[in-house]
């Protein structure tokens, strides 16, 4: 399997934050709290050498607590910031601004001494499509200043983003990576929405994420579509069996896997199967990073 979906306006992303990197302190990346890893892109490393760094882990609420406090201490050993938040709620939010004055506190205190009375806080917030930075930001600000939806790739330009008289924000549009080295990667992503649903079938989709769920977490699906197997139980015998229960079936019986598929893949976004995280700090570690 093969995923790849790196529109143009992506390209053209990319190129805006190469050009406006220099005008900014800092650089906000928003993760996915379930897919800290896998969230992260690499190319945003690059980009911002030398610039003061915090790592926001939204959608914390979705995620698995103990492995979210696990992640913030392994970026925290990186050197960044990090804060945990639910940009939809507002949680950690109001921890952003208090993070980046820190962070900028020498510099300040440095030109002050010059005879710069008046020093801005200017940050760059990056992430992957769909992390709900959108979101956040509106939150931040108190008002609809960025542009929402469920689909990956909502926001396509830039914009500075006022949040007080002394810190700007300038909004980026969602960007991934040109290629994924690990297909992995890409699964776990399509899971999330942070690729656009109809780069994938849906009941393909759905058979690799009870695969991964009932690794991870094998009794999420079994209490919530109350049905039962066993770990020789395959993926498409679960899969039927979610739809059985539900009563996901056409004309003649016949299993209306589409149907199911979405209710699945949307009960696991919105958090009804549980609080998960698809990766662990451990299993990077195993990796030898």
């Amino acid at each position: 399997m093969n995923i790849q979906w790196y529109p143009g306006h992506m390209t053209k992303t990319r190129r805006m934050m190469q050009e406006n990197i220099s005008l900014v302190d800092i650089v906000i990346e928003l993760l996915d709290a379930r897919l800290p890893l896998s969230s992260k892109n690499p190319e945003i490393d690059k980009l911002a050498v030398n610039k003061k760094r915090i790592v926001i882990l939204n959608k914390a609420d979705l995620a698995d607590e103990k492995k979210t406090k696990e992640w913030a201490e392994y970026f925290r050993s990186k050197g960044f910031e990090v804060i945990e938040a639910n940009s939809t709620t507002g949680k950690g939010i109001k921890e952003i601004t208090p993070v980046a004055k820190e962070l900028m506190a020498e510099k300040v205190e440095r030109l002050r001494k010059r005879g710069r009375i008046f020093v801005p806080t200017r940050a760059m917030i990056v992430g992957i499509p769909n992390v709900g930075k959108s979101t956040l930001i509106n939150k931040f600000v108190g008002r609809n200043m960025a542009k929402t939806g469920d689909k990956a790739g909502v926001t396509r330009a830039k914009q500075w983003v006022k949040i007080k008289k002394d810190f700007e924000l300038l909004d980026t549009p969602g960007i991934l990576w040109p290629k994924f080295d690990d297909q992995a990667v890409g699964l776990r992503l399509a899971f999330t929405g942070a690729i656009n649903d109809d780069i994938m079938d849906s009941t393909v989709l759905v058979t690799h994420l009870i695969e991964y769920l009932d690794k991870l977490y094998p009794n999420a699906i079994k209490n919530r579509y109350g049905i039962e197997y066993d770990e020789n139980t395959p993926v498409h015998e679960i899969y039927e069996k979610i739809a059985v229960k539900r009563g996901f079936l056409k004309k003649g019986g016949e299993v209306d896997y589409k149907r199911t598929a979405d209710i699945v893949i949307d009960e696991f976004r919105a958090g009804t199967l549980g609080k998960m995280t698809l990766e662990s700090v451990s299993d990077l570690e195993k990796n030898g990073n």
